[in-house]
């Protein structure tokens, strides 16, 4: 029989929960305050503390932090008065299972605490397991997974902190809004949430937006039945239909319009759908996460964007990183990338050499994830040796990294005494700056720079940075 300690003084809900609770057979034990919950927990071994926020003597975070330092067997629950997301999600990170609002919902009450009971179980399990071969007992680090290739796990600070962002919230059900420069791998992070969520075995559903008219989107949203209109010659299933019990993943959900936007809010709001040219309600469980490379506080500011449907959409948000900002895991992408286009091509390419790594490295990869997983392949399908060699790589990534070597070697150079060098200086630099705002394109830069194109191709010459 599973032990539960309740923590609540308001004695009435404590001895409503003892008795509904000893009916499912579950053995419990009440207390009134954070002291006398303390003492009971000194003595006797429970599988679950169910712990209200608010006590007299102290609050659900401060018994949630003692209980882990105690009991870190036991599994916690903390209930509240009141819904607070930021609160949730610091109890969540501090080790509670989960955060409940009151009113209590009997049915809903009791799969949460038996869920909580099982993950504690799994996790003691494990970490005796652990203990038996020797090795040293560690924290539950097990990676998400995701079937998205473009999902990697990387180790710089950057990665890390994102995949602690994904272990965190990929349990819950939580709306997301994914923030980042197009291709920073948003999609791929939704099903990385996905895949680590208890929906995990039902429908994971992405949805362009950005293409999405007025005239189409009801239909792409919620579906439609045959006749329902003009060119309406079969029923169609919705995208939320679709994803029922899974997720929905909306990409670029800020280039909806305002009309369609308002569809939005009352399906999040009410969880309920209808088809086109039906009257029959469809209840929806559906996980919404949604992805923008846009700032959606200035879109609302500017009224481009419902702020009602901001709200919604955004009980957790996570923010990309730039792939420019993760440092050696640019590798870890790299070679990522080359064993999936191995298998594609069936070759067997080995690696990179070492220019080609410098070139990966210093490059700014203004298309992120997604430029480097297509220069890798372009790269693994033109190579015919063991490695991929700097040939390979497209034109304008070997000579940037060539211009930052340059520009770097004339930043380190003692500095000139006369005007002439002074002045070769001051131009190579200005050179090398257009080159990159315009990324290598030498007609653009020759224009920016007033001079014709066959003078640039001198100057670079003069600076071996001829292509």
């Amino acid at each position: 029989m599973r032990k539960v300690l309740i923590v609540d003084d308001e004695v009435n809900i404590g001895l409503l929960l003892s008795k509904f609770l000893t009916r499912n057979s579950f053995s419990v034990s009440t207390a009134s305050s954070g002291v006398a919950a303390m003492e009971l927990l000194s003595r006797e071994v429970y599988d679950l503390v169910l712990c209200d926020y608010r006590l007299e003597d102290t609050d659900g975070k401060e018994m949630l932090i003692k209980i882990k330092e105690t009991c870190p067997g036991t599994g916690v629950i903390i209930i509240t008065g009141y819904s607070d997301i930021k609160l949730a999600v610091e109890l969540i990170k501090l080790g509670a299972y989960d955060y409940i609002t009151k009113p209590l919902y009997p049915d809903e009450i009791l799969n949460t605490i038996n869920k909580a009971i099982e993950t504690q179980i799994a996790l003691n399990s494990s970490e005796s397991d652990d203990s038996s071969n020797n090795t040293p007992k560690q924290k539950n680090t097990k990676q998400p997974y995701s079937q998205d290739e473009n999902f990697v796990a990387g180790q710089s600070p950057a990665s890390k902190e994102l995949l602690k962002q994904i272990q965190l919230v990929a349990p819950t059900s939580y709306s997301v809004i994914l923030t980042g420069e197009s291709g920073t791998g948003k999609e791929s992070v939704a099903h990385a949430i996905h895949m680590n969520s208890p929906r995990k075995n039902n429908p994971f559903i992405a949805m362009d937006c950005g293409s999405l008219t007025k005239e189409l989107a009801g239909s792409e949203f919620f579906g439609h039945e045959k006749g329902s209109f003009t060119g309406a010659l079969y029923t169609k299933i919705g995208h939320f239909e679709m994803a029922n019990g899974g997720t929905l993943f909306l990409d670029e959900v800020g280039n909806l319009s305002y009309e369609i936007q308002a569809a939005l809010l009352r399906t999040v709001q009410e969880r309920k759908i209808k088809r086109i040219g039906s009257t029959k309600e469809i209840d929806l469980d559906v996980r919404i996460i949604v992805a923008t490379n846009e700032n959606l506080a200035n879109a609302i500011q500017k009224g481009r964007f419902r702020e009602d449907l901001y709200h919604r959409f955004n009980e957790f948000s996570i923010s990309l990183p730039p792939l420019s900002q993760r440092g050696k895991d640019i590798m870890v992408f790299a070679n990522t990338f080359l064993g999936f286009a191995n298998r594609e091509l069936d070759k067997n390419v080995q690696g990179f050499s070492e220019e080609v790594e410098e070139c990966f490295l210093t490059y700014n990869w203004p298309g992120n994830v997604r430029e480097l997983k297509n220069v890798v392949k372009r790269a693994a399908l033109l190579t015919e040796m063991q490695e991929i060699q700097l040939k390979a790589l497209p034109l304008e990534i070997s000579t940037y990294a060539k211009a930052t070597a340059i520009e770097t070697s004339i930043a380190r150079a003692e500095k000139p005494r006369d005007l002439k060098n002074a002045a070769l200086e001051a131009e190579y630099d200005a050179i090398l700056k257009v080159l990159r705002e315009v990324n290598f394109n030498k007609t653009k830069a020759a224009r920016i720079l007033n001079i014709d194109r066959k003078t640039l191709y001198n100057k670079m010459r003069a600076i071996n940075l001829d292509t």
